[in-house]
């Protein structure tokens, strides 16, 4: 019983917020910007460390509000920055942002007292002490952004498919890609408060790559991947108390396994017709 009490608002968590992660996964995949979850991560988390390098409590919301006014400064840049017809690819300005953002992080947690704990919880995240109410907040958070993809998923849609061809049909690339970053910010940002940057990016991108290993449409990935993130956490967190082993690291390793499964088993599919064809051949 007393297990069942500590697990069960880390196993809320883990059944409730992953979904929005996954379908926001699966369009950072398709847009080829892999690294912009743990960039726009960082980028808010610097905005935490200034906020508590001025004195403000790390759940205050004065704290938030740093971080959302850098969520925002991190989506505008990304926006700026998107283009198929730079020299310089957008994937190597994310990365220089998040080294830069997570230097600067460091440098400014070394002069705040607590700075080595909060450095070690930006990674590692706080899942087995989770506040309820931080949880709560968080699905109404992720409430509120899925309705938002909802409502305008045809734009979104356009614009990771094909970016030249939505611009040509007239959608306001600009502005789309802006809101993306912006709500696609402050999805990560709540869910590093909860899980750490690792976690957040294992449940944004494994589930997305095992979806695209094993189906074509957009809604097969979409299922693959949410049952992928929940088996997955199902089963981090049975043997997380079992063997004495961190809940964060548990499940990303336990992601990476089903990718692992998830890669052999659409190497096996797309060869096995190829051999059948050569048996029937012969």
């Amino acid at each position: 019983m007393e297990l069942l009490t500590v697990m069960k608002w880390p196993l809320f968590a883990c059944l409730t917020l992953p979904w929005l992660l996954v379908y926001l996964g699966l369009h950072v995949v398709q847009r080829e910007i892999i690294f912009v979850d743990l960039a726009l991560a960082q980028v808010a988390a610097l905005g935490t460390c200034v906020a508590m390098f001025a004195g403000c409590d790390l759940h205050s919301w004065q704290s938030y509000a740093w971080s959302a006014a850098f969520t925002i400064v991190g989506a505008v840049l990304f926006t700026l920055t998107r283009s198929r017809h730079h020299r310089v690819p957008q994937e190597a300005l994310i990365g220089i942002v998040y080294v830069v953002a997570a230097a600067a992080g460091i440098v400014i947690l070394t002069q705040t007292a607590g700075g080595k704990e909060e450095l070690q919880r930006s990674l590692v995240g706080e899942l087995l002490v989770v506040p309820p109410d931080e949880v709560l907040k968080t699905i109404a958070l992720y409430a509120a952004i899925g309705i938002a993809h909802y409502v305008f998923r045809r734009r979104f849609m356009a614009i990771s498919m094909n970016h030249e061809a939505a611009a040509r049909s007239g959608l306001s690339v600009v502005w789309w890609d802006f809101l993306f970053y912006v709500l696609f910010g402050f999805a990560v940002t709540s869910f590093v408060h909860i899980g750490g940057v690792l976690l957040t990016f294992s449940y944004l991108i494994v589930p997305a790559v095992c979806g695209n290993y094993l189906a074509g449409s957009w809604r097969g990935r979409l299922v693959i991947g949410w049952v992928t993130a929940t088996v997955a956490s199902l089963v981090s967190l049975c043997l997380t108390p079992l063997l004495d082993l961190p809940i964060g690291a548990t499940t990303v390793c336990v992601l990476g396994l089903a990718l692992l499964l998830a890669a052999l088993t659409a190497r096996l599919w797309r060869f096995k017709p190829a051999r059948t064809i050569a048996r029937t051949g012969t």
